[in-house]
């Protein structure tokens, strides 16, 4: 169909209009992306791109939004040469739909070649190319090509340090070889305010995963104003801030076919070199983690499976701790279910406010993969899942279906956190005594209090001290507050002064 549709442009006549529309009788209608030899010296192979919004003054490129997405298409290109041109027409992937079942109306279009290493946004990605933004009037009973030259590369980031706000950057030996390329390892570092003044004294540490989507630069942005200040029952501490951003996702700290060993080069290279740099109490029991939604998931994981490395966990809306309610729906069920429609055969929702549904299953299932990597649900599958035959992480459930394919979920049982803990709890029970701490809303935006509530069940089952927090009302965001944030400075400073003084020396 792409060769048919080129050589269509080539025999018929044609004009060039002032917006960069090509009309044509015969071509089918299409996005055509250009990428000059001044832009690129080699050919390129990644995915590109071609966003649309309805939004004057924004760059699409930085969508999908996920609660209001607008459309898009894409297409994995290989040996992309400069100076030649690749169509995005109905042979590309589309959300909602193909190119030709876009609705009539005005657009302002941008083109993306996506082909970095470490971001899963195609729009922010280090290296990226991408259009400036075209004003196009699409017409469906016209046949259209719009023209789109790609001319700009996404620049590097700059993380702005200061005295209390540092970068480390760590280049991977784990990760390196793994990936058989240089992967950079990235934190930010947050002082405490005496750490200039009282060079003797150590610190506690708290390492601090966001969620989805989170950056470096975004992570530290609130601490360009100071260094947080040291409320009562509190004890001065060094943040370490990590997102487990990569081109996947989020890697979530795990070690994972797909994007390697993520919790050992974190355990293992990346905590070591902090240590070394920072005045540290370089001790288990005054290391500690923390996180939000996938975070607070990364942060369960790690203190889990590292229980020797962390002092406590302080994991909120954690994503699927027990993967037998996977956002409302189990996947080790016997026959297998399907995580778009329920049994009635209705759409299941992913997302709520206030009792509303936000997000369909398929609907936003379909956006993710036009994503490809760097959608959530496609994170997930790159975290959990062994690869397919091609070298990709393999699919847990089919893509018009949504039927839960069983291998792979019993592949899954490896990444259950609920699992893990109930088939090793007697190694595991006192080395995790007083150190688990789950606060999760009993209406999560994104139906997660399910898994937390099974967890919580399990753990007190097997007798654990674990505190499984359910708030009544609290969603997704709303759980954390100033209280709950008091709340865990508290527990951490207690943690921490039942074994070491204030200044860092041992008890």
């Amino acid at each position: 169909m792409r060769r048919f549709a080129c050589f269509q442009m080539l025999i018929c006549v044609f004009a060039l209009s002032s917006n960069g529309t090509v009309m044509c009788q015969d071509a089918q209608s299409a996005f055509q992306i250009n990428l000059p030899k001044t832009l690129a010296e080699q050919p390129i192979d990644g995915r590109l791109f071609v966003f649309l919004t309805k939004r004057q003054g924004i760059e699409p490129r930085f969508g999908p939004n996920w609660f209001n997405p607008e459309p898009f298409f894409a297409t994995d290109v290989k040996n992309f040469q400069p100076g030649s041109s690749k169509l995005i027409d109905d042979a590309a992937d589309g959300c909602p739909g193909k190119v030709s079942k876009l609705a009539a109306g005005k657009y302002f279009a941008q083109a993306v070649l996506d082909h970095d290493f470490y971001s899963a946004s195609p729009g922010a990605g280090e290296g990226n190319f991408y259009s400036e933004v075209l004003e196009v009037d699409f017409d469906p009973a016209k046949m259209q090509i719009f023209e789109l030259q790609l001319s700009e590369t996404v620049p590097p980031r700059k993380f702005e340090e200061t005295d209390w706000l540092k970068e480390v950057r760590l280049n991977s030996k784990l990760l390196s070889d793994f990936h058989k390329r240089p992967v950079i390892e990235r934190a930010a570092i947050v002082l405490p305010a005496s750490y200039a003044n009282e060079p003797d004294k150590r610190y506690p540490v708290l390492y601090v995963i966001s969620g989805f989507s989170g950056t470096i630069e975004r992570v530290a942005a609130p601490y360009r104003r100071g260094p947080p200040e040291l409320q009562e029952g509190e004890v001065e501490m060094i943040r370490v801030l990590l997102t487990g951003e990569c081109k996947w996702g989020h890697h979530a700290y795990a070690n994972s076919a797909t994007n390697g060993p993520r919790g050992d080069a974190l355990v293992s290279e990346l905590i070591p070199l902090i240590d070394s740099k920072f005045r540290t109490v370089a001790d288990a029991r005054a290391r500690f983690v923390g996180g939000h939604s996938s975070g607070g998931w990364s942060s369960l994981w790690l203190q889990v499976n590292y229980p020797e490395t962390f002092g406590g966990v302080w994991s909120t809306s954690p994503d699927p701790v027990d993967f037998r309610d996977f956002q409302q729906v189990d996947l080790y069920h016997e026959p297998p279910l399907s995580l778009y429609f329920d049994e009635n055969g209705d759409k299941r929702p992913l997302a709520r406010a206030q009792g509303r549904v936000l997000i369909w299953y398929p609907d936003f299932a379909v956006m993710d993969d036009v994503l490809g990597r760097g959608g959530q649900l496609r994170s997930f599958e790159a975290v959990f899942s062994p690869l397919d035959k091609n070298g990709l992480p393999a699919k847990l459930w089919g893509r018009k279906t949504g039927r839960i394919d069983p291998e792979i979920a019993q592949a899954w049982r490896s990444y259950d956190i609920r699992l893990i803990l109930e088939e090793n709890w007697k190694t595991l029970k006192d080395e995790l005594a007083g150190k688990i701490h789950i606060t999760m809303g009993d209406q999560d935006t994104f139906y997660l209090e399910g898994a937390t509530i099974l967890l919580k069940k399990t753990l007190e089952e097997l007798g654990s001290d674990a505190e499984i927090t359910i708030v009544p009302g609290a969603d997704h965001g709303t759980v954390i507050t100033r209280e709950s944030i008091a709340t865990q400075r508290k527990q951490i400073a207690d943690a921490y002064l039942n074994y070491f003084n204030e200044d860092g020396s041992p008890k």
